[in-house]
């Protein structure tokens, strides 16, 4: 149960990924033939079902790249359900909070309720992460599944850069990332996050995140990766539409 990606960021690698946003297993094995490192499967602002994300996880597996899951929101209920699918990890939107966090990592790992107000991760035999119950007895997967689970918040809201600091100190999380488009809305520039004030508060907070010697992540898109790179993002993707959109106009243009 390795969780590749951690490998690479405890390596000190980037992990390349893109985002889909609609059911497609064939999609998924495409950009693990194509090289791509992990598929993000957008629940929050896809239209993906359990079911598809659970097809989809499968095919990830069998081509060999990393699933993570965003959830459609960050209640525990949302998380656990497609951890149930059989994504590595998640992608947990809105968390603006130390104490927001710190739900969100008990949602993720077996044996937190003891964290006050949150659920702990439910325990269910018989699913897909388990081998459908056919796997190692239920502790051994427990313990297995909290060591490669791979827990990831957005800071997306100007509440979220403010509280960065105590966020950075919840323990459980690999990756804060910043979510430019909600944060530059958050801030009164919506769409906008190279506004100088949005762009500043991605930068003091990119630079927290280092300092505290943790994984910072971003969206790029061809032209922003390396930029984003070179801020010190490792948990990086785009989206789908932009690979398409970019290789509909490179074929077009050669008219």
């Amino acid at each position: 149960m390795t969780n590749r990606m951690k490998a690479l960021f405890a390596a000190g690698k980037p992990a390349l990924g893109c985002s889909l946003m609609f059911p497609s297993a064939p999609i998924v094995e495409m950009l693990g033939h194509a090289g791509f490192d992990w598929v993000l499967l957008d629940c929050e602002h896809g239209s993906l079902s359990l079911a598809d994300v659970e097809l989809m996880c499968m095919a990830a597996d069998a081509v060999g790249i990393t699933a993570i899951g965003r959830p459609r929101s960050n209640a525990a209920a949302d998380i656990q359900q497609i951890l149930d699918r059989g994504v590595a990890g998640v992608q947990i939107p809105h968390i603006n909070t130390a104490e927001d966090a710190r739900r969100a990592v008990a949602a993720v790992k077996f044996g937190s309720p003891s964290i006050k107000g949150a659920a702990g991760r439910g325990m269910a035999a018989g699913t897909r992460p388990d081998r459908w119950g056919m796997g190692a007895k239920m502790p051994d997967f427990a313990a297995e599944a909290n060591a490669h689970s791979l827990v990831c918040v957005q800071l997306e809201h100007e509440e979220a850069i403010a509280n960065a600091e105590d966020i950075l100190k919840v323990p459980g999380i690999d990756v804060f990332f910043i979510g430019p488009s909600d944060l530059s809305q958050s801030m009164g520039h919506p769409g906008n996050p190279k506004a100088p004030a949005v762009a500043a508060a991605i930068g003091a907070t990119l630079n927290r995140i280092r300092t505290a010697g943790m994984t910072p992540g971003m969206p790029a898109t061809t032209d922003t990766l390396p930029e984003v790179l070179a801020s010190g993002c490792r948990y990086i993707y785009t989206h789908l539409p932009r690979l398409l959109g970019a290789g509909a106009k490179g074929f077009l243009s050669a008219r």
